[in-house]
């Protein structure tokens, strides 16, 4: 039997109990139903099992419910805690004698053990027991005045003693009631049920008080009964009051009672002279050293040093002469006002103390200190109070005003203790919680393949770990090892594929060194194993540090074979044949002729370069041109010809020049007037150029002192195309060498001009191409020099393409100035134009220009549209309608020439009529796309 399993019935009611989270089709919606769901408060096992099915699926959801069932663990947590020293607190209330240290205790233990005092009901046991210290403060603050007010009212009845007996009579019912009353405060003291809780010095200093209050009141008043009577009485007995009774026995009629006289000194002793030099020596050796404490300043080691002099004194004093009592005497004067200058620095330092901590709290807005910065604020204060007390005598006055301070900014401390106390248990809390999480996600990952996420997960824990909040040293110490467990334990299996991972490429390390380390650096192999790397490393993860170390390990032995070979090759291409040094010549002169802008310096470097691609010897320095002659070129004559026209004429190929009857009309073609000023480099026709050369190296050996001159070469005729027998013009000639136009075939290329022997397909082929190498292409270049003249002939013909079309819009601009002006003189020649305008089509154009405005504007605007049409440029919008009805029109003329026909004829008509700046745009925008065809 096959189990079905109850999985998608769990998640169905599961997804109905949180109101649709595990079918919402975003995270963002199935984190507000979750947040919908949990502001029912449902229970928690539910909230654990919708858990534990949706941290699979989406953990930004599982967060709000990981964070909810953290929030219920630790409330359970704490209201445990809160019931255990709620019970405490009780038990301290109960007691009939409450020690005020257990109660501060009892609130520091608390707060340690993180328990919520801010909340109910340790908060109001708090505040019973705060109000319970401070009634027997109170209390025992209240016995202490009472124990005072019972001195004074002694002193009042010793003072009253001093004084007439009627004045004593007169004070008396006002001393009995004061007495009378301060006896009914300390009954109320004494009945206070706080009372048994103060300390037990206060009950028998309190009870000696009053004994000592009653004695002397009821001496006082017997005394003075005893008065009245003698007064009334001559016979009474005086009272025991000296005053009272010289007061009575002047009454009498007597006289007062004499002082008994001083008794007279005895004669002094006489003292042995050794002992009195001792005494001297003694007493002067305490005078030095009080002297010296006074001199430096030192008031603390002054008074210790008066004190020690005056110890002396008591011993040898009787013993000291006079002048050395005299020191004896000034010395303790000035430690005196030292002492006191001590005791008044003393005081404003105490003051400054106590100014710094009443300001404390009095901060402006925005500047108040923080719970750590209040801490240690209020340390310093005290250990600066404790070295002013050093110093000179205590002032409990001042000191009270500094601790009351004191303590009112330290309320700031504990409610930033108690935070800190709060946040710890959470943070404790949070990663003991992160410890269980751990243990169960490493059980849940047995058999897991995917090491990437794995590392991923176990990075993630520890910067979950690092940033789970602050804790104490003790929970830190405590709780450190139980996650060094549990994590170890689910890094285990991952360490183990990281080093089995390591063994593997070290092997592959070894296959690297192998395989650089052999004669024949193999390339598959290499890449063979470069990719078994990559695998390797995209699936085990490792240190990035120790990857990189391992990486730059295998890498090393390939780099240096592929370093060697490098070397080689580029050994191979420094060892420069002669032919490729003089073809790098050539480049550089092509280059720089390209620099100069003339059209005409281009071409003979372009055939200069040409002839070294050959394998030719490198040619003379052309010579200055001269004005051709009046009846023809002639050999080694360089044709003057105009730098606009130059241009025009490099922008057609030779094969594509139209072919006209007057070939001297005509103006050479691009190889032509390279070879023209280089006679040495044109190959005779007949084909004799092999003894020629022959001869020309025979007469160039170095036993001759001289080379022999060179045989004449046969003129150049300037013909337009290839004018070799066999050859067809109307097909195109060969791409020059390194895809340019310049002539100079490449060495790899299999076709030819028709019509050579040995070409493919010519007579002389073989069957299978064996035909054997041609002569003119030189032998192969090295790379270097390949590549100079391959770059320096791309910059000639991007160069002369440039000039060409300078002169291209010269000529232009010339012919609109002539319509202009209606001088046909100002028209460019033929050859300015280009091979687009034939001599028949500018002499119609001349005639219009000298014939004047002759041509209708309708027939002007025809033929300026159909400029427009063979040029396929755009016609402005509002000769639209007439350019469609012209092409309608000229759609039912089946036998008349098209608009790309007869251009040359309608730019005659346009120019026939009257000049028009509109007219005059737009027939230049057609003739500049019609003279480049």
């Amino acid at each position: 039997m096959t189990s079905t399993s109850t999985k998608p019935h769990d998640l169905q009611s599961l997804d109905t109990m949180t109101g649709g989270a595990f079918t919402a089709p975003t995270s963002g919606e199935r984190a507000q139903r979750i947040r919908d769901w949990l502001a029912g408060n449902p229970a928690p096992e539910q909230m654990q099992e919708v858990f534990k099915e949706l941290s699979g699926r989406d953990k930004g959801a599982a967060r709000l419910l990981r964070e909810k069932l953290d929030e219920l663990k630790r409330a359970r947590g704490q209201e445990a805690i809160a019931a255990e020293w709620a019970q405490k607190a009780e038990a301290l209330l109960a007691q009939p004698k409450l020690n005020i240290a257990d109660a501060l205790a009892w609130q520091r233990d608390a707060a340690k053990a993180g328990a919520p005092l801010s909340r109910e009901p340790l908060a109001s046991f708090k505040a019973r027991l705060a109000e319970r210290v401070k009634g027997i403060e109170d209390l025992q603050h209240r016995a202490q005045v009472h124990r005072e007010a019972a001195v004074l009212l002694a002193q009042r009845f010793e003072v009253l003693s001093t004084k007439g007996w009627r004045d004593a009579q007169a004070a008396e019912e006002a001393l009995r009631a004061d007495v009378t009353h301060w006896q009914q405060q300390a009954a109320e003291i004494a009945a206070d049920g706080n009372w048994t809780s103060l300390d037990a010095k206060f009950a028998p200093q309190l009870e000696s008080s009053k004994a000592q209050l009653l004695v002397v009141s009821d001496a006082f008043h017997q005394a003075l009964g005893q008065t009245v009577a003698a007064a009334e009485d001559a016979a009474a007995p005086l009272p025991p009051v000296p005053v009272w009774a010289d007061e009575l026995r002047v009454a009498r009629g007597g006289a007062p009672e004499a002082a008994p006289p001083a008794a007279q000194k005895p004669p002094a002793p006489k003292v042995d002279p050794e002992k009195r030099a001792a005494a001297q020596a003694a007493v002067e050796a305490a005078l030095a050293k009080l002297e010296q404490e006074t001199a430096e300043g030192h008031g603390k080691a002054s008074a210790g040093a008066a004190a020690a002099l005056r110890a002396v004194l008591k011993e040898h004093g009787k013993m000291v002469d006079a002048p050395l009592e005299a020191r004896v005497h000034a010395a303790l004067v000035a430690a005196g006002e030292l002492e006191g200058w001590q005791r008044w620095s003393a005081d404003k330092v105490r003051e400054d103390l106590v100014a710094k901590a009443e300001s404390l709290l009095k901060r402006p807005e925005g500047q108040a200190l923080g719970g750590r910065k209040m801490q240690e604020t209020l340390r310093s204060l005290r250990e600066q109070w404790k070295q002013a007390d050093q110093g000179g005598v205590p002032n409990h006055a001042l000191w009270k005003r500094f601790d009351e301070a004191c303590n009112e900014a330290h309320k700031v401390v504990e409610a930033w203790l108690d935070k800190v106390r709060a946040d710890a248990a959470e943070h404790r809390a949070q990663r003991l919680a992160l410890i269980e999480e751990v243990k169960a996600w490493a059980e849940a990952q047995a058999g897991n393949t995917d090491l990437k996420a794995y590392n991923r997960a176990l990075h993630q824990f520890a910067d979950r770990w690092r940033d789970a909040g602050h804790v104490g040293e003790k929970v830190f110490a405590e709780l450190q090892p139980q996650w060094n467990a549990a994590f170890g334990t689910a890094r285990a299996p991952f360490e183990l594929e990281q080093k089995a991972s390591i063994e593997r490429r070290q092997a592959m390390i070894a296959e690297a060194t192998e395989l650089g380390a052999a004669p024949m650096l193999r390339i598959d192999a290499v890449k063979a194993l470069q990719q078994r790397w990559q695998a390797e490393a995209q699936t085990v993860p490792l240190d990035r540090r120790q990857e990189q170390k391992l990486w730059d390990t295998f890498r090393a032995p390939i780099d240096e074979a592929f370093n060697r070979k490098t070397a080689d090759r580029e050994k191979a291409a420094a060892a420069m044949s002669e032919h490729d040094r003089y073809v790098l010549d050539a480049s550089k002169a092509l280059e720089a002729a390209n620099a100069t802008g003339d059209a005409q310096k281009i071409r003979a470097a372009v055939a200069r370069l040409e002839g070294a691609l050959r394998g030719e010897a490198p040619p003379p320095a052309p010579p200055a041109p001269k004005t051709a002659a009046a009846d023809g070129p002639s050999v080694g004559a360089t044709e003057v010809v105009a730098p606009g026209q130059a241009a025009a004429e490099f922008g057609e190929s030779a094969e594509q020049a139209p072919a006209s009857g007057d070939a001297e009309a005509s103006p050479p073609s691009a190889a032509a007037e390279a070879a023209a000023p280089t006679p040495d480099l044109v190959a005779p026709a007949d084909g004799a150029d092999a003894s020629a050369r022959t001869d020309a190296a025979e007469a160039e050996a170095p036993p001759a002192p001289a080379a022999p001159p060179k045989p004449a070469p046969k003129p150049v005729i300037a013909v337009r195309g290839d004018d070799r027998p066999g050859n067809k013009k109307a097909e195109a000639a060969p791409m020059g060498r390194g895809n340019s136009r310049f002539g100079g075939d490449r060495r790899d290329s299999r076709s030819g001009p028709p019509g050579r022997a040995g070409d493919r397909g010519g007579p002389g082929a073989g069957r299978f191409g064996d035909r054997p190498p041609r002569e003119e292409r030189g032998p192969r270049l090295g790379d270097t020099a390949f590549r100079a003249q391959r770059d320096a002939l791309e910059r000639a013909e991007q160069a002369l393409r440039k000039l060409a079309a300078q002169a291209h819009g010269e000529a232009l601009t010339q012919v609109l100035g002539a319509w202009e002006q209606r001088d046909a003189s100002k028209l460019p020649s033929v050859q300015e134009l280009g091979r687009a305008v034939t001599p028949a089509v500018r002499g119609q154009w001349s005639q219009a220009l000298t014939s004047g405005p002759s041509a209708k504007a309708d027939d002007a605007a025809e033929a300026l549209l159909r400029l427009e049409m063979a040029a396929e440029v755009p016609t402005p919008a509002e000769q639209l309608d007439a350019r469609r009805a012209l092409q309608l029109k000229l759609l039912t003329r089946r036998g008349d020439p098209a608009p790309a026909q007869t251009w040359g004829q309608d730019a005659g008509t346009v120019l026939a009529a009257a000049h028009d700046s509109a007219l005059a745009r737009r027939l230049q925008n057609a003739l500049k796309a019609l003279l480049r065809k």
